[in-house]
């Protein structure tokens, strides 16, 4: 069985948005690759909406998660890489849908673009396999 402990520090402030300060875990791990708003074809999903694209982006993590045996429940860790780091507010209550009451340790970067022309946002994991 697969421990996972959310952990709040004393004297920290309350997190920006979705995550915890940290995650301890026991067990076997998946590290999700960075996960962007592309089809099956690889064209870019949602246009000019990061909202739309932050969707296609946790889609796509499902589908990875699942073929690695895990789900949004079993994510530690995750890695947000957005193009505007002002689109934080706008994604985060797509991160709520998706992992629920769940939070990981999470770290939000702007860069100023992706690997995919049009692409706002990338989204890397790590979650325990139970």
């Amino acid at each position: 069985m697969t421990r996972r402990e959310e952990i709040r520090a004393a004297g920290q402030p309350e997190p920006l948005s979705h995550y915890t300060d940290a995650v301890r875990v026991e067990g076997p791990l998946l590290f999700v690759s960075g996960v962007v708003p592309v089809d099956d074809a690889g064209r870019l999903v949602g246009g000019d909406d990061v909202v739309a694209q932050a969707r296609q982006v946790f889609a796509n993590m499902d589908a990875v998660l699942a073929a690695g045996g895990s789900t949004f429940a079993d994510v530690v860790k995750v890695t947000v890489f957005l193009t505007d780091v002002d689109d934080r507010a706008r994604i985060n209550a797509v991160r709520q849908e998706l992992f629920g009451e769940t939070r990981s340790a999470s770290t939000l970067v702007q860069i100023s673009a992706l690997a995919i022309p049009g692409a706002k946002i990338e989204v890397e994991a790590v979650a325990v396999v139970p």
